[in-house]
């Protein structure tokens, strides 16, 4: 009985993400015109952030309500596999196609690379100078660490206020007809109800590990990963149909900037230290390597996404997918917990 009220509470909260998901794409969409921002800004930034909120909140409670932290990293490492794979590929299939520019592959997507290797670095300083006793490869992640990736983002902050500052100058427009009060508290509504949902889905991964016997990183790495993605696939989606590639691709090159190098180190920001397991992160971090360097080297051939290349994208995902129950089942073992 207690199984299908889980089940429940996982259908429940995921139809919360999705509904929250939507009325923040609209809030955010109409904010971003009133601001005069340009359409990569837009997408990297604002739609991102706010469609990132689920993976903020994941890391934020299960570290500091549930002491769960690896939950809290796979579920944003996962979400981050699902943006970079289901979301461009779900998009380019129903579009056709997808175009970008240089400025997003050579500038966003470098950035994103960066991104990566900055969080395996404070994984790493975690493991090198701070190890738990008794623990091979876990380290705990302190503040001092945090705040690596979290100056990282900033400098991403910086990056992208200068390109909106140099296409206001060159694109005079007049603001659109829009009362930024209430899109600012539609925005607020949706982020309460996002927040509510994410709470429901940590506790549904915690318990689905207890009664299955698994890991509960497992259960965050697929369903927690996947609902908490809901919006950023509703944001880029829609947009992705509207044949505006750059928006639809900069959301989720933005939002997985945003996942690796700020919901993470929330976590430990608040809770003040958590332990990192190494051989649990660096497994999942080399799989989503694999993923960011596939699509952009999608990317950048003729600067287009083709639905062909959609559904190579999928199916690595599903590879992904199969890796993750054979990890279950004790048939791989590349991902545990020491």
């Amino acid at each position: 009985m207690e199984l299908i009220l889980y089940i429940f509470i996982t259908l429940a909260a995921s139809l919360i993400v999705w509904k929250g998901g939507d009325l923040l794409e609209s809030s955010s969409e109409a904010l971003a015109k009133y601001y005069q921002l340009p359409p990569l800004v837009q997408g990297s930034i604002i739609t991102a952030v706010g469609s990132s909120f689920p993976e903020l909140s994941t890391t934020v409670l299960s570290t500091l309500i549930h002491g769960e932290f690896d939950l809290g990293v796979s579920a944003i490492v996962g979400s981050a596999i699902f943006n970079i794979l289901v979301i461009p590929g779900i998009s380019v299939i129903l579009a056709g196609k997808l175009k970008t520019d240089r400025a997003l592959v050579y500038k966003d997507a470098q950035f994103y690379i960066t991104s990566v290797a900055v969080l395996l670095l404070a994984f790493s300083l975690a493991v090198i100078y701070h190890p738990v006793d008794g623990g091979e490869l876990k380290g705990n992640m302190t503040r001092n660490i945090a705040l690596i990736p979290l100056g990282l983002y900033v400098l991403y902050l910086f990056l992208q206020q200068q390109d909106t500052s140099e296409y206001r100058e060159n694109e005079k427009r007049e603001k659109p007809d829009i009362k930024p009060g209430k899109e600012w508290l539609k925005l607020l509504l949706s982020l309460l109800l996002i927040l509510g949902s994410v709470e429901g889905l940590v506790r549904s991964a915690i318990f689905f590990g207890e009664y299955f016997n698994t890991p509960s990183f497992i259960w965050g790495v697929t369903v927690v990963a996947a609902a908490t993605s809901v919006p950023d696939a509703v944001v880029s989606i829609k947009v992705a149909t509207r044949k505006n590639g750059m928006v639809s691709i900069g959301n989720v090159l933005g939002s997985n900037v945003f996942d690796l190098l700020v919901a993470i180190p929330a976590g430990i920001m608040i809770a003040g230290t958590a332990n990192v397991d190494f051989s649990v992160a660096i497994p999942m971090m080399f799989f989503l390597t694999v993923a960011t360097i596939v699509l952009f080297t999608f990317l950048r051939t003729r600067l287009t996404l083709f639905s062909w290349e959609g559904w190579i994208l999928l199916g690595l995902y599903i590879v992904f997918i199969v890796w993750i129950w054979l990890e279950t089942i004790g048939v791989t073992n590349f991902v545990h917990e020491k």
